[in-house]
C-alpha cells in the first residue's frame, strides 16, 4: 500500500504563523497555529520580531507533524505564503536582523512617499511598477532601514546585508542560510520591479536608493526554489511554492480565468481580479500586480486593498471591549434592524483603494443618544462590505467587464451577516467554499503542482467545494440608499484628513 502523502503550507500571516497539511483532494489533514506579537513603537508604526516569526513558523511545522502523526517522508513538498510588503534586513554572517521587521501596515515612510509625489514622480512609478507611491509597499521601508539603522549601509558595503519580505527571510533560514530568493508575486509588491518584465527595475532601485546586491533573486511561484534544512526535517524536502498571501488565496480559490474575483476578509480586505497574461492598468485607484507565475511567465491581476476590516472587529473586542469574541459581533449586529443611522469608517492607518488617503483616520458619523453597541457592531460589519464594494465597483470599471460572482475567504467570511450584506450590496452571488483555508491551500497547490502532487490546474479547481452561495435579496433603491449614507461618511473622513 502506498504511503499517505501530503503537502504542507507554511502560512506566515500578520497576526499568526500557521502550518497546514493538505492531501491530494485539497482536504486539511492537520493544522497548527500560534499568535504573533504586534509592536507599535510610535503612533502609525507597526513592527514584528523576525526571529519570533522564524521560531514560531518552525514550531508550528513540527506541531502539525506531531499532531497529525506525520513523518517527514510523507511530505512531498512545502509551500510558503506570507504577509506581503513587510520587510526585514539582516546580517548574512550572523543571521540576525539589524532591526525589527517593518510591517506592511506601518506608516512611518508616508512623508518620504509624499515628498516623491510632490516631485511629480508617481506617474513614472505607476507606469513602471503598477503600484502607487505609498508607504504600504516595501521600497520606502527598505530605504528607511538603510538610512536609520546605523550599521546598515556599512554592512551593505561589506556584502553582508540582505533584505527581503517574509518569504525570503523564511526560505533563507529554512534552507540552512543557503538560498536568498523571492517569488514574482512578492517581488511585484516592492515598488522595485518592472511589472511587464517581472525583474528589478534599475530606475526604481535608483529612485529609492536600494542596492540590487541586497535583494533576493526572483523565481516563479511554482517550482523547486530550495530544500528544507535537514536539521529541521530530514529528506531534502523541496520548498516548491511561494506566493504572497493574497495571490495565494486567488490561486487557492481557483481563479484561473480572467474576470474571476476573490475577496479575502482578514486583517484587511484584499480583492483581486485575475486579468490574464497582459497587465491591466487602473484608472480608479487600483493596483496592477502579478497573480502567479507557473514558470512560463506572469499571469496578472488587479487588486484593491482595504487596510482595516477584520482589525476593526479586533478593535471592538480588544480596545473598546464591546465584544468578548469575534463571533459576538455577528450576534450583536443581528439584534438591530439597521445601524440607527451611524456609519463607521475604520481608517486606523489611512484609507487604501480606491481613495489612497494616508492621513485619514477612523470616524463614526450619525451618533445619537439612542446609539448602542449593537448599532456599532452592525456598522463595523457593514463598513467591511462597503469598502469591499467600492473596490469591486472600481475593478469592474477598469477591466471593462461585469463581475458575476465573488469568491470569499478569510477569517471574517464565516460571518453570515457580512456575507449576506456583501451580496446585497453588490447584487451578485457571494460564493464561500467549504474550506476557507484558501490562502494556505494556494501555497500548497503551487508547491504540489511543481512536484506532480497535483497534476494540473483542473485538478486543483475540482478540489474546491462550495459551502454556501449567498444570493442578493434587495432591490436597487435599497442599495442606493445604503450607499448614499456610506459615501457621505467616507467624504467626511477624507475631508477631515486635509489640513
Amino acid at each position: 500500500m502506498k504511503e499517505f502523502e501530503i503537502v504542507i503550507a507554511l502560512d506566515q500571516g500578520t497576526t499568526s504563523c500557521r502550518a497546514i497539511a493538505f492531501d491530494r483532494s485539497g482536504n486539511v489533514q492537520g493544522i497548527a497555529q500560534k499568535p504573533l506579537a504586534q509592536h507599535y513603537p510610535q503612533p502609525g508604526w507597526v513592527e514584528h520580531d523576525a526571529d519570533e516569526i522564524l521560531r514560531t513558523q518552525v514550531s508550528v511545522l513540527h506541531e502539525v507533524m506531531a499532531g497529525s502523526r506525520l513523518q517527514a517522508a510523507q511530505i512531498k513538498a512545502i509551500g510558503i505564503t506570507n504577509q506581503r510588503e513587510t520587510v526585514v534586513l539582516w546580517d548574512r554572517l550572523t543571521g540576525k536582523p539589524v532591526h525589527p521587521a517593518v510591517v506592511w501596515q506601518c506608516r512611518r515612510t508616508a512623508p518620504m512617499c509624499t515628498e516623491l509625489k510632490n516631485k511629480g514622480l508617481e506617474p513614472q512609478v505607476m507606469a513602471r511598477t503598477g503600484l502607487r507611491l505609498d508607504a504600504y509597499f516595501s521600497a520606502s521601508k527598505i530605504r528607511w532601514l538603510l538610512d536609520n539603522v546605523p550599521q546598515a549601509r556599512e554592512l551593505a558595503a561589506q556584502d553582508r546585508l540582505l533584505a527581503g519580505t517574509m518569504d525570503s527571510w523564511l526560505i533563507w533560514n529554512l534552507s540552512g542560510r543557503q538560498v536568498h530568493v523571492t517569488d514574482s508575486t512578492n517581488a511585484s509588491r516592492t515598488l522595485l520591479v518592472d511589472i511587464r518584465t517581472g525583474e528589478y527595475a534599475p530606475d526604481m532601485l535608483e529612485l529609492f536608493g536600494v542596492p540590487a546586491a541586497i535583494l533576493p533573486k526572483i523565481v516563479p511561484s511554482s517550482g523547486i526554489a530550495a530544500c528544507l534544512d535537514e536539521a529541521i526535517l530530514p529528506g531534502n524536502i523541496p520548498i516548491a511554492g511561494i506566493a504572497g498571501d493574497q495571490q495565494s488565496a486567488l490561486f487557492g480559490q481557483a481563479c484561473f480565468t480572467p474576470g474571476m474575483v476573490k475577496n479575502t476578509y482578514g486583517t484587511g480586505c484584499f480583492i483581486m481580479m485575475q486579468t490574464g497574461q497582459d497587465p491591466v492598468f487602473s484608472e480608479h485607484g487600483l493596483l496592477t500586480t502579478i497573480a502567479y507565475d507557473l514558470g512560463s511567465g506572469p499571469v496578472y491581476a488587479l487588486e484593491g486593498s482595504v487596510f482595516n476590516t477584520g482589525s476593526a472587529i479586533q478593535w471592538l473586542r480588544d480596545e473598546l471591549e464591546v465584544i468578548k469574541t469575534s463571533a459576538e459581533c455577528d450576534r450583536l449586529a443581528e439584534q438591530v434592524a439597521d445601524t440607527g443611522g451611524i456609519h463607521f469608517v475604520p481608517a486606523f492607518t489611512g484609507l487604501g483603494a480606491p481613495h489612497w488617503t494616508p492621513d485619514a483616520r477612523g470616524i463614526i458619523t450619525g451618533i445619537t443618544r439612542g446609539t448602542n453597541k449593537a448599532h456599532l457592531a452592525r456598522a463595523v460589519l457593514e463598513a467591511i462590505a462597503f469598502q469591499s464594494y467600492e473596490v469591486i465597483e472600481a475593478m469592474a470599471a477598469d477591466a471593462d467587464c461585469a463581475i458575476t460572482e465573488l469568491r470569499a475567504d478569510g477569517g471574517a467570511s464565516v460571518s453570515e451577516f457580512l456575507m449576506q450584506f456583501q451580496s446585497d450590496l453588490l447584487n451578485i452571488p457571494v460564493d464561500r467554499p467549504r474550506n476557507i483555508e484558501t490562502t494556505a491551500f494556494g501555497a500548497a497547490a503551487l508547491a504540489g503542482l511543481a512536484v506532480g502532487f497535483y497534476p494540473n490546474l483542473e485538478a486543483i479547481a475540482a478540489s474546491r467545494e462550495r459551502a454556501r452561495v449567498f444570493q442578493p435579496q434587495y432591490d436597487s433603491e435599497w442599495r442606493q440608499q445604503k450607499l448614499a449614507g456610506w459615501r457621505h461618511a467616507i467624504a467626511t473622513a477624507v475631508a477631515d484628513s486635509k489640513p
